[in-house]
């Protein structure tokens, strides 16, 4: 029985937790975190078992989920390195941090994946990017990983030197998507629709369009265009979109999260 971990409870590794419980029992699951109150909502809300420390979790998971900030990867790798070994799986989550320096810290021994997934793993549609170095794991570890990464949403191998680009294009975008989705509420609760209508409406629309990209295969662009009639209404908000570089302004927004993660 694989016994699965994770060291910090913050939203991203309480998304991938919450996520995976559709097809990992709550008994297969081991957490630590720092807030105590925390520690109890996590094990009330998900059955999962909570560690004494970091250290006691990472001796009993056999595949560890790093779910910390960047900025106490160091700290947490030092105090878990003495009870890791080849066996176990350590997944990362940190951007900016490879394969390379993770060994450096824990051991060239050591087995690391390195991940990039997103809080709509919370409601199990989630998108993750991972890599790994293929040599170090067998053909069976993959499937199993895989399987356990489509859990909560879709997976995507990529070579790690993408996997900062994963962090823009999916990573981070689900805070513009928000954004764009009260925009667009908004601008209903100008014209008379309650909030909570209005943000319905506007979320289900983000949710169906992206269905429609994933599900007919035609590009963002020509299902656009399907949206617009000749000389509609449409394409007069579009033309605004446009005057006022829509795609430019999200294309720095991506700029500025890649240049970040590169930073760290």
């Amino acid at each position: 029985m694989t016994k699965i971990g994770f060291i910090g409870m913050g939203n991203m590794g309480y998304a991938i937790l919450n996520g995976m419980l559709v097809k990992v029992s709550k008994k297969d699951l081991i957490f630590s975190c720092r807030r105590k109150e925390h520690e109890a909502e996590i094990k009330k809300e998900t059955g999962a078992a909570a560690a004494k420390d970091n250290k006691a979790c990472a001796k009993e998971a056999d595949i560890l989920f790093l779910a910390v900030k960047p900025q106490i990867y160091e700290s947490v790798l030092k105090e878990i390195a003495p009870v890791l070994d080849s066996k176990k799986i350590i997944i990362s989550l940190a951007p900016g941090i490879t394969i390379a320096d993770l060994k450096k810290k824990c051991g060239e021994e050591k087995r690391f994946v390195r991940i990039m997934p997103n809080t709509p793993a919370l409601v199990k549609e989630g998108m993750t990017g991972f890599c790994f170095d293929e040599k170090e794991f067998t053909e069976a570890e993959i499937e199993n990983l895989t399987e356990l990464f489509s859990s909560f949403g879709r997976v995507k191998k990529v070579d790690e030197k993408f996997l900062d680009v994963v962090s823009l294009v999916s990573g981070s975008s689900p805070a513009f998507v928000y954004l764009f989705v009260d925009a667009l509420s908004d601008a209903g609760v100008k014209y008379g629709l309650s909030k909570k209508d209005a943000t319905e409406m506007a979320a289900q629309t983000v949710l169906g369009c992206g269905k429609m990209v994933l599900e007919t295969g035609e590009h963002p662009r020509v299902l656009a265009n399907k949206v617009c009639s000749p000389g509609g209404t449409t394409i007069e908000g579009v033309e605004v979109l446009e005057e006022a570089g829509f795609g430019g302004e999200i294309m720095k927004a991506c700029d500025a999260v890649y240049q970040k993660c590169r930073s760290l």
